[in-house]
């Protein structure tokens, strides 16, 4: 029994690594606690933050000693297995004063520190590459300012009241206003402008990213940065003089774009009507140019609808009967549900299916 317990455990380590490896192109002893749900990213986020309450990561491990030290001899034996390369990076987060080293263990023990610090990625992975992917973990978390949208408060150093709309920074678990944070000589820029907060962080000595609590999404939605008023109007200066270079670069990557959809639609087309030949050429097109709109989220701009897929043509030519040769609309618009339209239609779908299939 015991044996199967650890060999289960095995296979679960060795999954997980190989699931952060694939999505981060490195992985970690933090990220490969995470991926096994051993530890939460809201207990990383607020280490990372400096909250007072996640001072050290550790004791948000949720596992038992024994089962500490299988996971990671099993984490190390598939490490060597796999031939990974090792990259030391910094935990560290940036704060008003600076950056700061962040501690994963209690005692601050140096062999556990460059132990949690070890990210592993491919051998063969390039030089450049993998020196992207050093500087990328070794780069502090950007600032982070917070935008009020709840009830009324006080700064946690000068108690001046902290109104909606107000700035504020999180520091050790307390609101921060601004003036307290030494952030006030920062300017508010709105997010929109692409190219100008590229270029004003670029040439701000101190920045910060500027979010705020969206309560349908749920999550922290960006608003913009804080900048020093120099290097915005550095940005500003740069963009006013590249403007029409930047102009004309779009609108030579827009018609791209559209040359590109001409084809894709072009062969979806082809491809219905090889599928589907009873079907019309110009209902054929009307369903690829539908289903292929660019950034509709519709199959048609999927992997596999990109590929030409018989089962995305397919799956296109379906939704397109559903809402052209059905009474589907009118049985949403009555009240009925969507799921049990579906099947009300499906008949019909299967005549107009054979009709166009030559069956």
């Amino acid at each position: 029994m015991a044996d199967s317990h650890y060999s289960n455990l095995q296979e679960r380590v060795e999954r997980a690594a190989e699931t952060a490896l694939k999505r981060n192109g490195s992985v970690g002893p933090l990220e490969l606690f995470q991926e096994m749900s051993l530890l939460q990213p809201c207990h990383v986020e607020g280490w990372r933050k400096g909250n007072e309450a996640y001072r050290v990561l550790q004791p948000w491990i949720q596992v038992g000693p024994e089962k500490f030290q299988k996971t990671i001899r099993y984490f190390q034996e598939w490490v060597k297995q796999r031939g990974l390369r090792s990259i030391e990076a910094a935990h560290s987060r940036r704060g008003p004063g600076g950056i700061e080293q962040l501690h994963v263990t209690e005692d601050g023990d140096a062999q556990w520190e460059k132990f949690y610090r070890t990210y592993y990625t491919p051998a063969d992975l390039p030089e450049k590459k993998t020196a992207r992917l050093a500087a990328k973990l070794n780069k502090p978390p950007a600032l982070v300012v917070f935008q009020k949208v709840g009830d009324e408060g006080n700064c946690g150093e000068c108690s001046a009241p902290l109104l909606t709309g107000d700035f504020l920074l999180m520091e050790k678990g307390q609101p921060i206003c601004l003036s307290c944070a030494d952030l006030d000589r920062l300017v508010f820029l709105p997010a929109g402008d692409t190219a100008l907060s590229r270029r004003s962080r670029k040439h701000s000595s101190l920045a910060a990213v500027v979010v705020r609590f969206n309560r349908k999404r749920k999550r922290y939605v960006r608003q913009g940065l804080l900048v020093t008023e120099e290097a915005l109007a550095k940005a500003e200066e740069e963009c006013a003089t590249d403007a029409p270079a930047r102009a004309a670069a779009r609108a030579s990557a827009a018609l791209a774009r559209q040359e590109e959809d001409r084809e894709f639609v072009s062969a979806l087309t082809q491809a219905i009507l090889q599928r589907h030949p009873g079907c019309l050429s110009e209902e054929a097109r009307r369903i690829a140019e539908h289903t292929g709109c660019r950034s509709s989220g519709r199959v048609g701009r999927s992997a596999a609808g990109r590929a030409l897929d018989a089962s995305a043509v397919d799956l296109a030519v379906i939704a397109h009967i559903r809402h052209e040769h059905t009474d589907y609309d009118e049985l949403l618009m009555s009240g009925t549900e969507r799921l049990d339209a579906r099947v009300l239609v499906r008949e019909a779908i299967d005549r107009v299916l054979a009709e166009w299939s030559g069956v």
